[in-house]
């Protein structure tokens, strides 16, 4: 067994603390956009679909809401009316070809499903939109032989996703 010096010891113990409580510096514990958490309450209304796609704005709205919950910087409004209104359409629903079987390059093995969301959010003390973009979430589907459940699956995913890039908005937007 091989013996270091105390002096040496107590150099590499006080530099593995430093950069241990260093890696910490940069995080905030709360919400990050400088508010108090719950200080504001958002209501969030189910967006409209125009896409061929049948409930999707179900598991949005349902998704949105619970990003909402877990994040906490914003209370959800679900009787009187928020502070920040957030509202949308959901406008394009595209499932595309990601990888093809191994020896058969005409059969897709996986599909990419993208949602296209056009979210407004709307500051109603004052009337200022905060925000108003176009965000799209995204999912992988194994085509398997029953592709309608395995889409089914797919839009609860691809809602999660999309409601998890809108939350980013609110929470940390810089608007």
């Amino acid at each position: 067994m091989v013996s270091l010096p105390l002096s040496r010891v107590g150099a590499v113990g006080s530099l593995v603390v430093a950069l241990l409580l260093g890696g910490c510096a940069g995080y905030r514990l709360g919400p990050t956009n400088g508010t108090a958490a719950g200080a504001r309450s958002i209501e969030i209304r189910p967006f409209a679909n125009q896409t061929f796609e049948p409930r999707l704005t179900e598991a949005v709205t349902q998704q949105l809401r619970k990003q909402v919950q877990q994040d906490g910087t914003y209370r959800l409004a679900t009787r009187d009316p928020g502070d920040v209104v957030v509202s949308g359409s959901l406008v394009k629903y595209l499932r595309e070809p990601l990888s093809f079987q191994p020896k058969d390059v005409i059969t897709t093995r996986d599909y990419s499903v993208n949602l296209t969301a056009r979210v407004r959010a709307v500051d109603v003390g004052n009337g200022r939109v905060l925000f108003e973009r176009d965000v799209v979430g995204r999912t992988t589907v194994r085509n398997v032989p029953d592709l309608g459940s395995a889409e089914r699956q797919a839009a609860t995913l691809v809602a999660e996703n999309l409601a998890q890039s809108i939350r980013s908005l609110l929470v940390d937007g810089a608007w």
